[in-house]
């Protein structure tokens, strides 16, 4: 099909042509999006109107920028190639172009192709007496760790007169609600959580609104209706059996409580901890919605009838006092963490080190506050060329108009007009909901409407060369009736919602193989009836069946990329079609954990009991690998060699694989395991001792020599860099081959080498000691901190799992819905902004501001469209060959009510 045949080719026409004409394109992945941005910037040089150090393009990803740099000079050869084909370079206008061309490909090093933090960067470095920072300053790397020495400093100083908001937070458990991260930590893990997300978020400064709430006479309130109610209850006629005594159990061991500690302490009742009490019964859920039991009498004189209308009066002022104490403690809370934030700050002012919320900050007050600084920078940059614009946050936003801006004695970003040609902004506003850091689909409606008022058309590619027509018909069903048409209204009360555009067919449907399956689930039934749980035992390994007979045996073939050896000179890039292989099949999950429980595993298993190799990529399961609990165990055995137990696990981990059997021969023997303990008779010979075989000393010996390494790394470690320990270890055990032959074995070497990778990046973020790094791989191991490593080169083999949000931007031959059972919609909504007032109410600690309550219901709704998006998969882009691992129906029903 040509271009000229395409259903959206006058679109695409207007942004290769209309180069004096700034514009918003919107683009789903697969439309070409990135070709069509290429092609402009390529013509926009060709023409004259801009040489490359005067085009600033900026992208999402480091990796993007890259890529993008790469296809532009791909698209400046083309176009020189083409120029030299037509015969016509030597006329005036050609020789030109030709000109233009050829110093666009000598000079393109000077273009700026960058994220915008690299930008930022750039421009702080350029300008860092008129910003105000460090003209040497370092990007922070390591900010988490930074953030924790700064959090850790300032609790340390709290706790000895805690504050009224940190007292009620420590005293608070974590019982939190469903989806909520804070749901199993330590409460100062919880602040310290709290506190990050607000520094996040620290250009919107504005208070949270606190109301008039008294605390103590409400609890005082409450405890009297909750002991009444438990004497009620406690009249039951048959506690061992009833049902609903059994469901109020959370609510007489709470009443038990405040009556004990209020009888050893009588008018001194601990209302931090009665608060706590009342909150957590409250978010009980068996208590919330107990089983009623049966009969029509409860007890001696009181009916079931009227315990159910109690509980149900008493739940619901535990709801409402919930929601009152968790707004007032969020609202306490922001101001009072403040502290830390200031401490962080002062830690990277004496380091001369910005964080990236920090380069966006100091840019845009550096764009903004000084005419002089922003008016050079209008005149260096004339093309402005933006990719995945919906990524985009506020303050970006801000520095791109500003630059953009017609008027350079303007400041205020919102009432800038762009010149004439000189912005380009390409985006997808369906994929704004990932959220991305502090992106919002909000701001992206903002930014269109301004421009649009001042005349900037926005136009869209609708056409998918990526998709098959029964996949576009797909996904146009089954997100019509979830979206607004294009060019629709939303009312003021409804939540900033991204519009629809239907895909366009180009690709020719498949012929003789499927384009859409729908795996059936062969065990969905538990206790009689359709059961998640069920279909969560037996999904994993009917995906595995699935994805080994899809490469050994269904004979499919899928379109792949040829690499560049094997591309025409000066052609766009063919594809050739190959038989399916296990690196074009990627499983696509929601989650990696499931209340600690790690989703991936039962898939893992399934791929690798049928021999399919797989990569996990950015599984938040990374210490619960085997290979990283033996490192783990021999890194705390070379710091702590009389840790028996370290000992022990490293001896008979996978690095010395030595047999319980001699493990124990060798304890009843010689006792303890120490690696300066090591027996004379099985130390190596000088040629002096006896040398007669003995078996029970060849089968110990490998103990001996295991014990003498350890002792040897113990030994130096402190003179020679971790990473350099890490590596001598693996030397020494030859664990490289060792773990590289096992199933997944690519990944798990991956793992083992992040592990030294996080040892550099501890001794460069300023970590002196051994001891030190093996504290903090504990410590992230207890936090969960760390993901999978990310081996994901176009070399490495295997079944790709990973989540829809780390999909984001690929593309895969065989997609598979895994892990369906999974509910992500929450009630509750994780922030609301308020651009005007510089407030961003957010959710911390799992408690939500009053500012965030008045608008949970419309942040909800984005909230449950952003999770029924995710579970279509659309934002990966529909892929060739998707398999849909859904319960059995057919798949109209599926697009129909899914």
């Amino acid at each position: 099909m040509s271009d000229d045949a395409l259903v959206d080719s006058g679109e695409r026409e207007r942004i290769r042509t209309s180069l004096d004409e700034s514009l918003i394109v919107e683009a789903a992945a697969g439309t070409g999006k990135t070709t069509e941005l290429v092609t402009r910037i390529v013509n926009v040089l060709a023409s004259g109107k801009a040489r490359v150090d005067q085009m600033l393009a900026v992208t999402f990803t480091e990796k993007a920028a890259g890529e993008l740099k790469l296809r532009l000079r791909e698209g400046l050869e083309r176009a020189r190639h083409d120029l030299i084909g037509s015969g016509d370079s030597g006329a005036d206008g050609s020789a030109a172009r030709m000109g233009n061309i050829e110093h666009a490909i000598a000079h393109l090093e000077e273009a700026q192709v960058s994220t915008i933090h690299g930008f930022c960067t750039d421009l702080l470095h350029e300008r860092p007496v008129e910003a105000g920072v460090d003209p040497r300053f370092e990007v922070l790397a390591e900010a988490d760790r930074t953030f924790g020495q700064a959090f850790d400093a300032w609790l340390q100083q709290t706790l000895a007169d805690p504050p009224d908001g940190v007292r009620r937070a420590l005293r608070r458990r974590s019982a939190g609600r469903f989806g909520d991260q804070q749901t199993g930590q330590r409460p100062t893990e919880r602040l310290r959580q709290a506190a990050s997300d607000l520094t996040e978020w620290r250009d919107f400064p504005a208070p949270w609104r606190r109301d008039t709430f008294e605390r103590k006479a409400v609890i005082d309130q409450i405890v009297a209706l909750l002991l009444d109610f438990t004497e009620l209850v406690e009249r039951a006629s048959n506690r061992r059996g009833d049902r609903l005594y059994q469901d109020m159990r959370p609510a007489l061991l709470a009443a038990r409580a405040i009556k004990t500690h209020d009888e050893l302490r009588p008018r001194r009742r601990d209302y931090d901890g009665v608060e706590a009490s009342l909150v957590q019964l409250a978010a009980n859920r068996n208590f919330n919605n107990p089983r009623t039991g049966s009969g029509s009498r409860y007890g001696d004189g009181v009916s079931r009838a009227t315990v159910v209308e109690q509980h149900e009066k008493i739940v619901g002022v535990l709801q409402n006092f919930r929601r009152v104490a968790d707004a007032d403690l969020a609202a306490l809370l922001h101001g009072e963490l403040r502290a830390p934030m200031a401490t962080y700050a002062a830690l990277k002012q004496d380091a001369g080190r910005l964080d990236f919320v920090d380069l966006l900050l100091e840019a845009r007050n550096l764009v903004r506050d000084h005419d002089g600084v922003r008016e050079d920078f209008q005149r260096r940059f004339t093309r402005l060329f933006v990719d995945e614009f919906q990524d985009t946050d506020p303050l970006q936003a801000e520095i791109l108009l500003l630059l953009a801006a017609d008027d350079p004695a303007e400041r205020d970003w919102r009432r800038v007009s762009p010149a004439p040609g000189k912005l380009f902004i390409v985006g997808d506003p369906k994929q704004s909901i990932y959220r991305f850091r502090r992106a919002d689909v909000g701001v992206y409606r903002q930014v269109k409407a301004q421009l649009e008022d001042r005349g900037i058309a926005s136009v869209a590619l609708t056409t998918s060369f990526r998709a098959v027509p029964s996949i576009q018909a797909l996904v146009n069903r089954a997100f019509s009736p979830l979206m607004g048409e294009r060019g629709g209204q939303v009312a003021p009360s409804e939540p900033p919602q991204a519009e629809y555009v239907a895909l366009s067919p180009y690709r020719e449907e498949s012929v003789g193989q499927p384009s859409i399956v729908v795996l059936p689930v062969p065990y969905p039934y538990g206790m009689r009836r359709v059961a998640a749980s069920a279909i969560e035992r037996s999904l994993p390994d009917a995906v595995g069946a699935f994805v080994s007979w899809l490469v050994t045996d269904s004979g499919s073939h899928v379109a792949e990329s040829l690499p560049p050896p094997e591309r025409e000179s000066g052609s766009v890039v063919r594809s050739g079609h190959v038989p399916v292989a296990a690196r074009h099949v990627c499983l696509l999950f929601r989650r990696f954990e499931s209340f600690g429980t790690d989703v991936t595993r039962g898939y893992v298993d399934a791929l690798e009991a049928r021999d399919l190799p797989h990569l996990l990529v950015g599984g938040r399961t990374f210490h619960d690998r085997e290979e990283v609990s033996t490192m783990r165990a021999a890194l705390a055995a070379i710091e702590y060699p009389d840790d028996e137990l370290s000992v022990f696990a490293t001896l008979r981990g996978s690095l010395f694989a030595i047999e319980d059997a001699a493990l124990l021969d060798y304890h009843q023997r010689f006792g303890r395991l120490h690696p300066f303990r090591i027996p004379v008779e099985l130390r190596p010979s000088d040629g002096t001792d006896d040398t007669s075989p003995d078996a029970r000393r060849d089968r110990l010996a490998p103990i001996a020599e295991a014990l003498a390494a350890v002792r040897d790394l113990h030994r130096r470690r402190n003179s020679v860099p971790v990473a350099e320990t890490i590596g001598r270890l693996l030397e020494t055990t030859r664990a490289h081959a060792g773990f590289v032959m096992r199933p997944g074995g690519e990944q798990a070497l991956a793992n083992v080498m992040q592990i030294a990778e996080l040892a550099r990046r501890y001794e460069a973020s300023g970590g002196l000691s051994f001891r030190g790094f093996v504290e903090q791989l504990e410590d992230e191991a207890v936090a969960r901190r760390a993901g999978e490593a990310p081996i994901l080169e176009e070399g490495s083999d295997g079944v790709r799992m990973m989540t829809v949000h780390r999909a984001k931007g690929l593309e895969f031959p065989v997609v598979i819905l895994a892990d369906p059972t999974c509910r992500l919609h929450r009630r509750t909504a994780g922030r609301f902004i308020d651009a005007d007032r510089r407030l961003c109410a957010l959710r911390i600690a799992g408690w939500s501001p009053l500012e965030l309550l008045e608008h949970e219901d419309a942040e909800a709704l984005q909230t449950l469209l952003t999770v029924r998006m995710l579970e279509r998969g659309y934002l990966v882009g529909p892929a060739l060959y998707p398999t849909l691992a859904h319960q059995p129906h057919h798949i109209e029903r599926y697009a129909e009510t899914a």
